[in-house]
């Protein structure tokens, strides 16, 4: 089973480019995970009938939102972040970050996993939602994952918006303490390490230069100038059933790159 996610910074956008319907037909994922879709269903203008698909949009037009296109139909999907978990960490208080208004998770329940498509609120350049993404999102998502993993194995995957390690950007002393790789972001996918998810694609690839975003600025996807904010997480012990997982950054159409796991399950 081969699963890719990708943010796509607008699915009108990069399917008006012509490069999204022959990327699905190249690659053939049995599951694709959506970030940044920007749409509404009946505006994608997207055709895959060998696909069902499921839709969290944004209350907002044109902003945020997740999807998953999967051609085995799951047990159930659900949107969001459950009340009592949004509840009790206060998601969304000022309007900002909020996984039920804002399409930012979508989940999807198989015989033997949980598959949640997830794109993290960033902390903005100011730092002014780094409060926010550190003591409300993280921990939120995190409760929500492993209540997920007592039922059964979890894979999340999507934009995480942040850089774990200083492999995972081109200059990470330049970047240290900005947007993205700040000690309290990167203390998020510690504490998902903790809890005995795994960063699929570090357990296949330890090289360097391996990313998913590049800034539109200086040619830095050109020059490879990048950042990897893009992950496939997976439960500890799916580990043995995944056999690879890859970047595609010959991929365009979006300033993110898929990446993808395939899964022998």
């Amino acid at each position: 089973m081969k699963i890719i996610s990708w943010n796509v910074n607008g699915i009108r956008a990069v399917h008006r480019k012509g490069l999204f319907l022959p990327f699905i037909k190249k690659e053939q994922p049995d599951i694709l995970c959506l970030q940044e879709t920007k749409a509404e269903k009946h505006q994608s203008e997207i055709d895959l009938p060998e696909y069902e698909e499921y839709w969290n949009s944004a209350e907002k037009k044109g902003y945020s939102g997740t999807a998953i296109f999967t051609k085995t139909k799951p047990l159930s999907v659900a949107l969001g972040i459950p009340e009592p978990i949004s509840k009790k960490w206060k998601l969304g208080g000022d309007g900002y970050g909020n996984p039920n208004t804002e399409g930012r998770v979508i989940t999807a329940e198989f015989k033997n996993f949980f598959l949640i498509s997830v794109y993290t609120p960033n902390a903005k350049d100011d730092l002014s939602r780094l409060s926010l993404r550190h003591k409300h999102w993280d921990p939120a998502f995190l409760e929500f994952c492993k209540i997920l993993d007592q039922k059964k194995p979890v894979i999340f995957c999507g934009d995480l918006n942040v850089a774990h390690m200083p492999i995972d950007l081109a200059h990470p002393k330049e970047n240290e303490g900005k947007k993205g790789f700040t000690k309290e972001e990167r203390e998020g996918i510690n504490n998902i390490i903790v809890a005995d998810f795994v960063d699929t694609f570090r357990c296949f690839n330890d090289k360097p230069n391996q990313y998913t975003w590049w800034s539109h600025f200086a040619n830095s996807r050109a020059r490879n100038v990048g950042w990897r904010i893009d992950y496939v997480f997976a439960s500890k012990r799916l580990l043995s059933k995944i056999t690879s997982a890859f970047i595609r950054p010959k991929i365009f159409g979006s300033d993110h790159c898929p990446v993808g796991i395939v899964l022998d399950i």
